[in-house]
């Protein structure tokens, strides 16, 4: 048998060619169609060595931060919603909020939301036994979280050695057949982040493990860090709007300041690192990402999902303005509206977790540095978490909602409630507040409880730092309030509650079901129901 083989003409070869040079121009348009250019490593190190870039660096940044990147490719092969219901609220829409703490525990993360395999085969053999209440509770708690049609994410990474160079919005939107938009909040210049950082002061033992720590794949860096919308319904209006007002400067006060920590311990053998380690230098600042889902189901056909991340180094009071920002923007629309968000709704300026999780932040590295840090973690360490901690705050943290008590019992908080509680859309719409027995999860009647659950002690809380002392170190942080499409009286229990938020859960047990839990945020849960549930005096799910 004789093989023929065709020799390609010059033709041929040019046709060829030409066909490869349309394929790539297309495929690049149609990259540019979904979000804007990326950024060089070469660009990003000028973003961080020139206070003010070329016009044409300073042209494709502002694009960066005013342009989301969109794909519903998850509805163009076919995908449904799931629209899951129940005998108390027959079919609604589960909306859920996850601060992901970057995406380091990647595979974690995307097990919880649903990606295979299985969440269950990442659980203890010995800790959460087959047959355990902990178990079911846990599985029951991923159930839960498997059947949001929606996601809202804070702190999602793309490009970023300490999550393995992921564009972990994407990533996670495949893994769970989603849309997804991203809305990239800060361009991580920091020297370490690029790995460009000298470390002149560090004994010369440990300069070697360090440079290693923080060697970066200049050709997968990208630098970004937002907020993600994953969704099953189509995504269409994506905006990415950033804050005027910006109380924390992540680019010039970072390169100046020095590590929140008492300068008197500046002696200590740690404080060269740890004062790199706890400096951010970002290019950005605080925003929101808005997108809107049509279908049939939600009355009035359509909702708006309002994603933000207020600004945690700062007073109380400039997140309040902050929220004042995002109200007025958002004040026109008409239809439902969901609202979510780490709001960093804590009396203090910032709340850090423990240098173990610090270093992991931005180097990725569980193991570098944790033997000098255990100093940090034995003495000095603990009198900063206990400071910041707020040991005068304990009343606030769990419940951030209090009245403000000049004096006698001062909340730094209430304005920041009060401010939603008062807000009227401009159809007269409002922020449902409803606390109703039947409505919220173990049966609560307190302020907010139908769609972020109460606990024995206010809220349940969603943030703690590692070193806890009682009840300090645990924060409510993140929120989901929603504007029904009928509701004009936050508080109006006799006002409908077609797609009103019911049964909000805090999905505690699954966060800390692995050690070292998932992220120093637990996931929250709430669902709107597409019609007009009749609960009577049932009791609560």
């Amino acid at each position: 048998m004789r093989i023929r083989v065709r020799r390609f003409a010059l033709s041929d070869a040019k046709l060829f060619l030409s066909s490869l040079l349309v394929l790539s121009l297309f495929t690049v348009a149609n990259a540019q169609k979904n979000g804007p250019q990326l950024l060089t490593y070469e660009e990003l190190v000028q973003l961080y060595e020139q206070a003010t870039p070329n016009q044409e660096l300073q042209t494709k940044l502002n694009t960066m931060l005013t342009t989301p990147f969109v794909s519903n490719s998850a509805s163009d092969r076919g995908v449904k919603p799931l629209k899951p219901g129940s005998n108390a609220l027959g079919q609604f829409l589960r909306v859920a909020f996850w601060n992901i703490e970057r995406g380091l525990e990647y595979e974690s993360v995307a097990r919880a939301l649903g990606a295979p395999p299985s969440f269950a085969s990442l659980l203890s053999k010995t800790k959460q036994a087959h047959s355990s209440a902990e178990r079911n509770r846990i599985l029951r708690e991923v159930s839960l979280l498997n059947q949001a049609d929606v996601i809202i994410l804070n702190e999602v990474d793309w490009g970023m050695r300490r999550t393995d160079y992921k564009n972990v919005a994407a990533d996670l939107a495949q893994s769970l057949r989603m849309n997804y938009a991203f809305g990239v909040e800060f361009v991580e210049v920091d020297p370490i982040a690029l790995g460009i950082e000298k470390f002149d002061d560090v004994e010369a033992t440990d300069k070697p493990a360090l440079l290693e720590s923080i060697k970066v794949d200049r050709s997968q860096y990208r630098g970004l860090h937002g907020t993600a919308i994953l969704s099953r319904y189509r995504l269409e209006n994506v905006r990415l709007v950033p804050l005027k007002f910006q109380p924390h400067d992540w680019f010039e006060g970072e390169k100046k300041s020095v590590a929140p920590v008492e300068k008197g311990k500046r002696k200590l053998a740690e404080q060269v690192f740890l004062e790199k380690i706890y400096r951010e230098v970002r290019r950005g600042g605080r925003m929101i990402l808005l997108a809107d889902i049509v279908d049939p189901s939600i009355p009035k056909g359509r909702m708006t999902i309002v994603a933000t991340h207020l600004e945690d180094r700062t007073q109380p009071k400039n997140r309040e303005k902050q929220l004042e920002e995002v109200l007025e923007i958002i004040k026109p629309i008409e239809n439902p509206v969901v609202l979510a968000g780490d709001m960093n709704t804590s009396p203090e300026d910032g709340t850090p977790t423990s240098f173990k999780r610090e270093i992991k932040k931005r180097l990725g590295s569980k193991s570098f540095w944790i033997q000098r840090g255990l100093t940090y973690a034995t003495g000095f360490g603990v009198f900063k978490d206990i400071v910041i901690g707020g040991i005068t705050y304990t009343r606030n943290q769990a419940d951030p909602t209090v009245r403000h008590v000049p004096l006698v019992a001062p909340n730094p908080t209430a304005g920041f409630f009060d401010e939603l509680k008062k807000f009227r859309f401009a159809d007269g719409g409002a922020f449902d507040f409803r606390g109703e027995a039947n409505r919220s999860i173990g049966g609560s009647t307190e302020t907010l409880g139908n769609s972020n659950e109460r606990g024995s002690k206010g809220f349940v809380t969603t943030f703690e730092v590692e070193r806890k002392f009682g009840f300090v170190g645990k924060y409510k942080l993140d929120w989901i309030f929603v504007k029904p499409p009928s509701v004009t009286k936050p508080n109006g229990n006799s006002e409908p509650h077609l797609f009103a938020p019911h049964f909000g859960r805090t999905l505690k047990a699954l966060n800390y079901s692995l050690e070292d839990r998932i992220s120093d945020h637990s996931p929250i849960v709430v669902d709107l129901p597409f019609g007009e549930p009749n609960l009577g005096k049932a009791p609560p799910q």
